[in-house]
């Protein structure tokens, strides 16, 4: 009798209706669905609905006829952009700045990782955990306004050092050959030790019993950190590389921009200053022009992210999908 039930049943089930079961779902679980939809309208209205307004690259925008009522200009604001005196300047800074910071920031993460996870000492790991940790939480301003103060040419801390012990002083933030070292590796001191969080996570589900039995054969520390933490975390180094990678044709606006002047715009004119100066703050802004811009970064980021994991994938059978 009970075999027959379940075959009953097994024979009744896939005939609900797929929307009968979702209601049914819902209705059981309305309190996890209502939070779920919170994120979901916050997505919807400030990154869908926003994407209407992507159109105006292809139009002569002009705020009194509105965005319905420009009329079409097709790829004229690309065709502007890639002719311009100063296209090849400006995606030259962007890539060298982008590329230089990515060797810099993204080894120390691992490294710092790395040694944090074989640190012996507890007590002393989580001072340089701290310490680490903490520039990633002043905003951008604070951290500018701190390294002009530490790099002043007559009472900086470092320019001082250095007349200390017989040398000129340097004007960091007033030569364009400094702008790219000082913009590097104040971000390096900035994120790397919040960087390492994610490779310390990963370290940390290497099971002890692997280390145990590579001391036990004699491998040194060395050895135990190239056969069993890289290979361990390499999926996770390949995708932070692959979202990574989407962000070269991008360079943070805020800091660039603050750090920004006449003497160092030749190499820290980047896409987002441009963009901010040609379509916002310019005497007649060009919505379109500045707009076509941005979507010409965010396409060939896209592209970027794509090949990157295909080639990920071939090579080491690791990516994002």
């Amino acid at each position: 009798m009970m075999r027959n039930l379940n075959n009953m049943q097994e024979t009744t089930l896939p005939n609900i209706p797929l929307r009968h079961r979702i209601l049914n779902n819902v209705k059981r679980a309305w309190g996890l669905y209502l939070l779920l939809l919170i994120p979901v309208i916050y997505v919807f209205i400030f990154n869908y609905i926003p994407m209407y307004g992507v159109s105006i690259a292809f139009k002569r925008y002009n705020i009194k006829q509105g965005i319905i009522g420009s009329p079409w200009v097709g790829l004229y604001h690309f065709e502007r952009f890639l002719g311009n005196s100063k296209f090849y300047e400006i995606i030259r800074n962007t890539v060298v700045l982008s590329v230089y910071n990515l060797l810099a920031e993204f080894p120390f993460s691992i490294l710092l990782a790395i040694g944090l996870t074989h640190m012996g000492n507890k007590r002393y790991r989580k001072v340089v955990q701290m310490v680490t940790y903490a520039p990633y939480f002043l905003s951008t301003v604070v951290m500018v306004a701190l390294i002009s103060q530490l790099l002043n040419l007559r009472f900086g801390v470092i320019n001082r050092l250095i007349a200390s012990l017989g040398f000129d002083t340097i004007n960091f933030m007033g030569q364009a050959n400094t702008f790219r070292h000082v913009y590097v590796w104040s971000g390096v001191w900035q994120h790397v030790g919040y960087g390492a969080i994610i490779y310390i996570s990963a370290l940390s589900s290497v099971d002890p019993q692997i280390h145990e039995a590579a001391i036990v054969d004699g491998a040194s520390i060395w050895r135990r950190i190239w056969n069993v933490d890289i290979p361990s975390i390499l999926p996770t180094i390949t995708i932070m590389l692959i979202l990574r990678m989407g962000s070269i044709m991008g360079v943070g606006f805020e800091k660039t921009y603050l750090m920004q002047n006449a003497t160092n715009i030749s190499v820290s004119e980047v896409i987002e200053t441009y963009v901010y100066r040609v379509g916002i703050i310019a005497q007649r802004p060009d919505f379109s022009f500045g707009t076509a811009i941005g979507l010409f970064q965010n396409v060939i980021s896209l592209v970027l992210v794509i090949a990157t994991n295909f080639i990920s994938r071939r090579i080491s059978d690791n990516g994002l999908w």
